[in-house]
This record gives C-alpha cells, sequence and structure tokens, in this order.
C-alpha cells in the first residue's frame, strides 16, 4: 500500500535511505512506515483484561504501538509461545511441565506474571428454577469422566430435581479454564466426561445455555457479569460449608471456594527487552491504572502490593513459574512470596 508524502516529510524520515528518498520523492509515493506490534494470544478468560488494557494503551500511545489479541485458549496460546510465535501469552491456569520444556527447547524464557483474580461460575438457564445451588460433591458427580452416557438427567444429580435432560456446556480441553475447574472439581487435570458441547469462545457457550432450559455450564465471572439477564449464576458449597454465590466480593475475600483462582500473563524474556513491550507489561501492572481496568471488566483487582511486586519481577526479568504442578486454593500472597523457578 502507498500513500502520497511530501518532501518535507520525507526529509524527516531518517529510517529511509537516501537514495530510497529520492527515488520516491520522484515518484512522489512512499510506504506506509511499519507500527511496532506486540503479539498476544491465548486465554479467553483472560482476553477482556488484555483487550481493555491494550485498548487504553494504544489510545495513550497514539496509534504508535499496536497490540494483537488472539483467544487460542491457554494450552493453543502456550503452544504458539513456547515457539517464540507470540510476545505475551494469556493464561487462566500456571504453565504445564509439559509447556516448560518445550519453551525451554525453542530457548523461550518467560515471565509469569499474576494480573487479576477470577471466581470461576457455574450458570444455569434463567427459567431453571430447581437449582438453588450445588455442591462441588455434584459437580463432580455429573462432570467425572464415568457420567459419560449416565449422569443424563437432573433428577441422577439430585433426588427432587426434574427429570429434565441435562445439558453440558464448558470450555474446550485446550482452556485453561478447564484445566482448573477439572483439578478443582473431579480431583484430576484434564480429567472429565467427554459428552459436553465445548468451545474456546465463551460467548457460544453462553448462547447455549441461555437457550436451553436444562443447561448447565461454566467459565469466567466476566462473561457471567456480560450477560446476568440471560443466565444465573449457581452458588457454591464446598466441603459442608454454606452455598457462596460468585462474585468480585467473594473472590477477593477467598471465601468462593474451590472455584476462585488467579490468572496470568507470560511475557518472553526477549520480547520484554523491546522498547514497546516493556511500556506495555509495564502499563498492565500499574498499580495505579491495573486495578480500574480490571474491575471495569469483571474481574477481581490484585491487591497493590500483589501489583508492586509483579512489577518488580518484570523489572528485574525474573523467569520461571511459582508453580510445583496443579495447585487449587492458593492465596495470591503465599503466590508473590515464593521462589521461581525455570
Amino acid at each position: 500500500m502507498f500513500v502520497k508524502m511530501s518532501a518535507k516529510t520525507l526529509r524527516r524520515c531518517g529510517s529511509v535511505s537516501a537514495i530510497a528518498v529520492m527515488a520516491l520523492a520522484v515518484s512522489g509515493l512512499t510506504p506506509v512506515l511499519a507500527v511496532d506490534t506486540i503479539k498476544v494470544d491465548g486465554s479467553s478468560t483472560v482476553y477482556p483484561i488484555t483487550e481493555a488494557m491494550a485498548e487504553e494503551f494504544q489510545k495513550k500511545e497514539r496509534g504508535k504501538i499496536r497490540v494483537t489479541v488472539g483467544i487460542a485458549g491457554t494450552g493453543g496460546g502456550f503452544k504458539k509461545f513456547c515457539r517464540g510465535e507470540t510476545d505475551i501469552s494469556d493464561a487462566s491456569r500456571p504453565i504445564k511441565d509439559s509447556e516448560k520444556e518445550a519453551c525451554k527447547a525453542s530457548g523461550v524464557e518467560y515471565i509469569e506474571l499474576p494480573i487479576a483474580l477470577d471466581a470461576l461460575t457455574v450458570v444455569v438457564n434463567p427459567k431453571n428454577t430447581w437449582v438453588d445451588h450445588l455442591t462441588v460433591d455434584e459437580l463432580k458427580k455429573v462432570w467425572e469422566p464415568e457420567a459419560q452416557g449416565k449422569i443424563v438427567k437432573w433428577n441422577q444429580v439430585r433426588p427432587g430435581f426434574p427429570d429434565q435432560p441435562l445439558m453440558l456446556y464448558g470450555p474446550g480441553v485446550d482452556s485453561g479454564t478447564y484445566d482448573y475447574f477439572t483439578e478443582a472439581v473431579v480431583g484430576k487435570e484434564h480429567s472429565s466426561r467427554g459428552d459436553f458441547q465445548a468451545s474456546e469462545d465463551d460467548n457460544v457457550l453462553v448462547q447455549g445455555v441461555s437457550s436451553d432450559v436444562g443447561a448447565l455450564g461454566f467459565f469466567g465471572l466476566a462473561y457471567y457479569l456480560e450477560n446476568t439477564k440471560k443466565l444465573k449464576a449457581v452458588p457454591i458449597s464446598w466441603k459442608g460449608g454454606a452455598p457462596v454465590l460468585p462474585s468480585i466480593e467473594t473472590a477477593k475475600d477467598a471465601s468462593y471456594q474451590p472455584l476462585s483462582r488467579p490468572i496470568f500473563i507470560y511475557v518472553n524474556r526477549k520480547s520484554a527487552d523491546k522498547p514497546y513491550v516493556k511500556k506495555f507489561v509495564e502499563y498492565y501492572v500499574n498499580p495505579k491504572t491495573a486495578p480500574k481496568l480490571v474491575k471495569e471488566v469483571g474481574y477481581v483487582p490484585l491487591p497493590e502490593d500483589a501489583y508492586a511486586k509483579a512489577q518488580s519481577i518484570f523489572g528485574k526479568r525474573e523467569i520461571g513459574t511459582v508453580f510445583h504442578g496443579s495447585e487449587v486454593g492458593i492465596g495470591i500472597a503465599e503466590l508473590m512470596a515464593r521462589e521461581r523457578k525455570h
């Protein structure tokens, strides 16, 4: 693509060689100068936060820096990230051992930064009048591998529920939300029945549950808060405790368990030294601006000292992860205090 540019403007373009300037001055044409581009992909759960950050950051930079944000799912995002195809990976769970090895094989070092908290939300159709809460044991009964083809009606979940077909909706198996849910509910990551309607696009799941009176689904809190007229959130009871409704408040005070969790971005160590990537990440974890944007899109901001710690981790380019396999119910303060391992 070419645009006309004045000779005066051409003289200011120091990146164009003198020969090219003369040639283009004669023709009256010059190629549009490239814009620094930051490539982000990964979790659909983290997507609303990164998209909001990208929009505000690009406004602030007045178009001088471009941020592209994809939704390949946490697993799909890590595949691209560990091949060195993206600068930043959105993740709704920590990096797995297999992904660490893939990154290591490609020479990709990463900086792990928690950026918010989420309350993974179980939802039903608003016309569902019989569910006032569910226990974690009941969720396990529904979602464990042994339930496939067997638990197909609501009255099989709990006596007293109607003889109504049960239709399940959830994130695809590349999703970090799927991984976390199966670990927290079934007790083993990536272990569930396979006969459910799966999608990496949470909006597809919203549509499915909102149009099916017998539906049960789960995804991040933000997608529920955007669709409260189409969905009903289900309070969850854990270990015999009182049912707790997912919300910003119950995620922040850790009363909504075991489905409250931190969510992350992973930054390629080499990309972090690019001035425009550095500027974006510093904007993303700024304790003066980040909490407002995180809350606006329906997530729970980290405590201010956690953002300050994230700033320090990024500033020192501390590589590695603080996680040791799958872990559920770990507080953000403990995470930020742990030693990182690569």
